[in-house]
């Protein structure tokens, strides 16, 4: 078969295999969906969440599909977006025997881990292998690494501030987008690999990642784990595409595939690399308190130690979760406290930093987790910012899988439907938060003033077996951070609005504030 002959066939029989693939179950086994509302190019395949993926805007057209259509939305061909607090327990709760769709195969780096497994069995194994690691206990050791990041934060940002007096500035100007980037890598590296990236003392977005070949090579964290988020989460509403999306020419997919692989190779390096110095028996390697240490010393149901690879997706999850979600959501938090400030001057960071100057004693550099624990104000404002900004914008797919299908609200859905609680959705719903759902206010959260519809809503972590394990290290480093910095200093809002991508996660684009030392 000469070349022109293969063009012209696969030009003809693509499109056909398409049309069949995706048209024969819209006109048969989904055809219970075809009453429900929604983008007409989404009935019929997952390329209207592909093309949005692809826009780094998903969460932004499910919301505006939402608005425009109603409750429940077909997103998909056999995809049904609920934007509903009811329907939080239906989609992810125990007992309901639903599988992650697989939408999670994209993200597959080596093995499958704790995230991205489909496996029920599996799952559950994995995450009793990981969740020790996050025992109050555990999470209680972990604070020393924290401040150490913390303190070497800070000096960075003093050196900032105090070029402002050098330069004769109120002021200095500084993206605190990096710089929240920076020091939630250095946090999960220390948490995850036993020692920082040294993002925080370069001022650099660098790691060291190994390829498979053993060749080492510097690249940009943050940036590498960005594409990586958005070709996966492109690639993840159409599997078919994935053997062959680094051949196309739209290199969105080359360089985000080799992203992927970079990750990895982030992770692989930093295991390979403590396993060494465990086998050397170095003492402070051995006195370590640290996620790795507890992946490294874990059992499986059988007494076996955990397999290699496996460590290495394990310790590859934690990274992704440990610095992309922590950085995206303290940076926006820090907006969103100056923005509510702003728009009702003397209403949030004086009641802030009166409770923190409280909590804090005036010495410290950075806060203490016993000191503000408590400081309730400020959990209030950590609470309304995850709302307000959603990072996980997106609610988490899962798919029916029992024989006689799912009913809600008088709807059906048979075995291979879809569905998706979209939380950016129900954190901006009217009815559920009121007329002022878009104003940052923090006394919404008063125990007495919150409602039961507002606390089934606010799904930041997702709920039932597969919520996320780590959720209390994510709220205690949220906590430090956001009372370090306005403990120790005054920040100047200097941007209107904060525009937001969106790969896996929904992430700032930059932030700009102005900065100096408190008296």
């Amino acid at each position: 078969m000469d070349l022109l002959t293969y063009i012209l066939l696969t030009l003809i029989l693509l499109p056909l295999w398409i049309t069949l693939y995706y048209f024969i179950p819209y006109l048969t086994t989904f055809s219970p969906l075809h009453s429900f509302p929604g983008p007409p190019f989404a009935k019929f395949s997952n390329l209207w969440l592909a093309y949005h993926s692809r826009r780094r805007k998903r969460y932004s057209a499910i919301h505006s599909a939402h608005r425009k259509y109603g409750t429940l939305v077909r997103v998909g061909y056999n995809h049904i977006s609920i934007a509903s607090e009811e329907a939080i327990s239906l989609v992810y709760a125990h007992g309901t025997g639903w599988l992650k769709s697989e939408f999670y195969d994209a993200f597959v780096s080596g093995v499958p881990g704790v995230f991205n497994t489909r496996d029920r069995a599996q799952h559950a194994r994995k995450r009793r292998v990981v969740a020790h690691a996050f025992s109050p206990g555990a999470v209680g050791r972990f604070e020393p690494y924290m401040a150490e990041d913390l303190e070497t934060w800070v000096g960075k940002l003093d050196s900032i501030a105090k070029e402002a007096e050098e330069e004769g500035s109120e002021y200095k100007s500084v993206n605190m987008m990096p710089w929240c980037t920076y020091i939630a890598f250095d946090i999960i590296g220390h948490l995850a690999f036993g020692k920082a990236f040294g993002m925080v003392k370069t001022g650099r977005d660098e790691c060291v990642s190994q390829r498979p070949d053993g060749y080492m090579t510097r690249i940009a964290g943050a940036e590498t784990l960005n594409r990586r988020g958005e070709v996966s989460a492109t690639l993840g509403w159409m599997p078919a595409l994935r053997p062959f999306a680094e051949f196309l020419p739209d290199a969105f997919f080359s360089r985000g595939l080799q992203s992927v692989k970079d990750l990895h190779g982030i992770a692989a390096l930093a295991v390979s690399q403590r396993l060494d110095a465990v086998q050397q028996e170095m003492a402070k390697e051995s006195d370590r308190h640290d996620i790795l240490a507890l992946l490294l010393k874990a059992k499986d149901p059988d007494g076996e130690a955990v397999p290699y690879e496996e460590v290495v997706s394990e310790a590859l999850t934690q990274l992704i979760a440990g610095s992309d979600t922590i950085s995206n959501t303290a940076c926006a938090i820090i907006y969103l406290i100056l923005a509510g400030e702003r728009d009702a001057p003397g209403t949030i960071l004086p009641r802030l930093q009166r409770e923190l100057d409280a909590a804090i004693p005036g010495n410290e550099k950075v806060a203490m987790h016993k000191q503000i624990k408590n400081a309730e104000f400020l959990k209030r404002c950590i609470h309304e910012g995850m709302r307000l900004h959603s990072t996980s914008a997106l609610r988490l797919p899962r798919i029916v899988t029992s024989a006689e299908g799912v009913c809600f609200e008088g709807h059906h859905f048979p075995m291979g439907t879809v569905l998706s609680v979209p939380s950016f959705t129900l954190h901006h719903d009217l009815d559920i938060w009121g007329d002022d759902v878009e104003v940052f206010n923090p006394d919404r959260w008063l125990p007495e003033r919150l409602t039961q519809r507002q606390k089934m809503a606010f799904i930041t972590f997702s709920h039932g077996p597969r919520a996320c394990v780590g959720q209390n290290v994510a709220m205690m480093e949220l906590q430090l951070i956001v009372a370090t910095l306005f403990r120790r200093y005054d920040l100047e809002l200097q941007q209107e609005e904060l525009k937001c991508s969106e790969g896996f996660t929904k992430k700032p684009v930059e932030y700009w504030v102005g900065i100096k030392r408190r008296v």
